[in-house]
């Protein structure tokens, strides 16, 4: 079949390289440093091109159901280092080519898609489509981790599935769930008071990222929730790690119809030579019906309810004003004490946060003058570009911080050390942890982190190895950093400020925190340390 035109070639690379495949646009945003141009059949029709995703920052969809071959080249400008680049092609995740570089001797110049400026442009070849899948990979050896990924879609969209539906409950040794597997696209659901939340489990697929999933109350037509991303878990083992979202019960708040619509992110209007009617679109849609049913409305009306909480909470009152009043006679001194005792410790806490920050940024310092004396000023650059953002969070005068806010301050800390030692690192969060709204104290894994780098793993390079770990066990929440280097004798006292310092934090943490204390564990030898600090019932 033959092929477009060049001026059709030309149309579509100035649409779909401007705005499906910006993500390998040569400028100073993407690591690709160029423009992906493709050609399709002349007779082709529903062209979906131009579609991304939140959740796929460095990714373009492009769905062509009725594209028989297709053919790709990349331009690059001529002031780009053509030698750094790689690209490697699958087609139904079989490789057709790998971390291929460019060949300068099948370069030829053009202006691609009208520019003016001149292209040196490489073509990548003529592939069969129809009923595939071609993936497009291309990226700097500068940057090898900002990969540019273009995703050629030729088959059909499958219908998204709801596997099943659970609700969540409150237990005395934590949560339950009950399980609605492979629901019915009528479903009846009723919730007790004991419920709150919903998940839905989506069956997976190989595009599970097209697909965006909204609530619609039909008592009111309009939408209540929506979300284009998908959260995933399950048993390994099993080979069940599937997607799913969770729901807060709240969300529904009367009683009655709802739709749970989920539907791929395919719009008419980003179409070319487009014949498919929004009916058709439907066909990818699924709609789940839920009839839901709050439980506790069945026992009052508003009415009574209101009756009964006024009585209630009228007899409450008088009790708890006795019992007040009681307890705030006999208890007056010694609520001053423990008042004048919190205060104390957080002034002595205070205090040791202040010599934990000059601590940490002596030591920062001397690393940068280490890189300056051995003349490595590029990496100097770099850890001073790290150390800027890390001092304003470490001086930051936060008493509590997010997980997720701890988190940064750890991965840019590691990033910058990294620079000087060359060791691999990992950060990793519990699935289930809301690390945006779980507050540890500031600082509180950084000088441990700092002893593992400097006293353990320094010495290793590119052996060495750190891990970082937020879980969850019941309402405890635990830290964890391990690193793979020298060991120490966990019952030796040593000179270093940072060990000492934090020990006695912890301590003064506990007498604020009495019903959450923090318990430190230390386990070290030959083979490495591990830090474990558990914030018990902080969750």
């Amino acid at each position: 079949m033959k092929k477009l035109t060049l001026t059709f070639l030309s149309f579509i690379f100035a649409i779909s390289t401007t705005y499906s495949q910006k993500g390998i646009d040569f400028n100073k945003k993407y690591p690709g440093g160029g423009k992906l141009l493709m050609s399709v059949d002349s007779s082709a029709k529903n062209i979906f091109y131009s579609i991304v995703f939140p959740n796929q920052p460095n990714a373009t969809f492009n769905y062509l159901p009725e594209v028989n071959n297709i053919n790709f080249q990349i331009n690059f400008r001529k002031t780009n280092n053509i030698e750094n680049y790689r690209y490697t092609i699958l087609i139904d995740d079989n490789p057709i080519a790998v971390n291929k570089s460019i060949n300068k001797a099948q370069l030829i110049e053009t202006h691609a898609g009208g520019d003016e400026e001149v292209f040196n442009s490489l073509t990548l070849g003529n592939f069969p489509i129809k009923g595939k899948v071609i993936t497009v990979l291309v990226y700097s050896v500068e940057k090898p981790l900002d990969i540019d990924k273009s995703v050629f879609y030729a088959k059909p969209i499958p219908k998204a599935k709801i596997k099943s539906f659970s609700k969540r409950f409150k237990t005395d040794k934590g949560v339950d769930y009950s399980w609605i597997p492979n629901p019915k696209e009528n479903t009846d659901l009723t919730f007790s008071e004991e419920d709150d939340e919903l998940t839905i489990v989506k069956e997976r697929s190989e595009i599970d990222y097209i697909y965006s999933t909204s609530i619609k109350d039909k008592q009111t037509n309009k939408i209540i929730f929506n979300s284009t991303t998908w959260q995933y878990g399950g048993i390994v083992e099993r080979n069940d790690f599937l997607p799913y979202l969770k729901i807060d019960r709240s969300l529904f708040r009367e009683s009655g119809d709802y739709e749970i619509i989920i539907q791929p992110s395919i719009k008419l209007d980003g179409c070319l030579n487009c014949d498919i009617s929004a009916k058709e679109i439907e066909e990818y849609t699924a709609r789940y019906k839920l009839s839901v049913t709050l439980e506790e409305e069945k026992f009052f009306s508003t009415k009574q309810l209101f009756t009964y909480l006024g009585y209630f909470g009228a007899l409450i009152g008088l009790v708890v004003g006795l019992i007040g009043v009681y307890i705030k006679r006999k208890n007056k001194r010694k609520v001053k004490y423990e008042q004048h005792q919190k205060e104390l410790a957080q002034l002595k806490l205070d205090s040791v946060r202040s010599q934990l920050n000059p601590h940490f940024l002596f030591n920062a310092l001397a690393g940068i003058q280490n890189l300056v004396n051995k003349n490595e000023i590029d990496q100097a650059n770099r850890y001073l570009s790290k150390f800027a953002r890390l001092t304003r969070n470490v001086l930051d005068s936060k008493e509590l911080i997010s997980l997720t806010e701890e988190r940064t301050l750890l991965d840019d800390y590691l990033q910058m050390e990294q620079l000087r030692f060359g060791f691999q690192y990992k950060i990793n969060a519990a699935a289930g942890l809301d690390t945006d709204n779980i507050e540890i104290p500031a600082m509180l894994l950084q000088p441990f982190v700092e002893n593992a780098v400097k006293h353990g793993i320094a010495e290793k390079g590119n052996e060495g190895k750190i891990e970082i770990s937020f879980e969850k066990n019941e309402a405890d929440l635990i830290l964890k950093i391990t690193d793979n280097g020298k060991g120490f004798d966990t019952g030796q006292t040593y000179n270093g400020l940072g060990l000492a310092l934090s020990k006695n934090r912890i301590s003064l943490l506990n007498t604020i925190y009495k019903d959450t204390p923090f318990v430190l564990g230390i386990q070290s030898n030959s083979s490495g340390t591990t830090i474990t600090i558990t914030l018990t019932q902080w969750l």
